[in-house]
């Protein structure tokens, strides 16, 4: 029971973030840019309810987002997928109780993502590499994530704990042979 309740929070977080990348940073975009909040979404979702959980969940945004605004279905689904099963890859190595770690952490998902996504998109689309235009879109894309991820990180990190006492068994022996 708690798990679908952590499900449809999490859907209903979904919903929210695409309300507001669809309608308010529209207005609020430096050179056309946006931030991405479901890179960030589904990386505190794979880091604190683990692989099967974060890459499940970011296939299914992904192929929600592919639907409602994709020329093609399946690009941002796999993207997403693997950003989801590398939080919980980095969930392993590093600690999620210092705000740098996560900024950090969101700063190599969305280089990860978008470089992905771009060179993807690229190559089923024929696009021409610009990679200059690209990678002044990835540092506005990426000072905007750390700022969304700093303003909201006790939420965020409030949240995780949340989703971890959920999703993730703690095992604890009581006796040691």
């Amino acid at each position: 029971m708690k798990k679908t309740v952590s499900f449809l929070i999490i859907f209903l977080v979904f919903l929210i973030i695409y309300f507001l990348q669809v309608n308010f940073f529209t207005w609020f975009n430096i050179a056309g840019v946006k931030p991405n909040l479901f890179v960030v979404l589904i990386l505190v979702v794979g880091l604190f309810a683990g692989k099967n959980v974060g890459t499940s969940t970011g296939i299914v945004v992904g192929l929600l987002l592919d639907i409602f605004i994709s020329k093609k279905i399946g690009i941002t689904a796999i993207t997403l997928g693997i950003i989801g099963f590398i939080g919980a890859l980095l969930d392993k190595n590093f600690s999620k109780d210092s705000k740098l770690t996560i900024v950090l952490m969101v700063i190599l998902t969305t280089i990860i993502f978008e470089v992905l996504n771009y060179f993807i998109n690229a190559v089923i689309f024929s696009y021409s590499l610009e990679i200059a235009t690209f990678v002044v879109k990835l540092l506005i894309e990426i000072v905007f994530n750390i700022l969304i991820t700093i303003i909201f990180y006790p939420l965020i990190q409030k949240s995780g704990f949340a989703l971890e006492e959920r999703f993730k068994e703690t095992r604890i022996l009581t006796r040691y042979f």
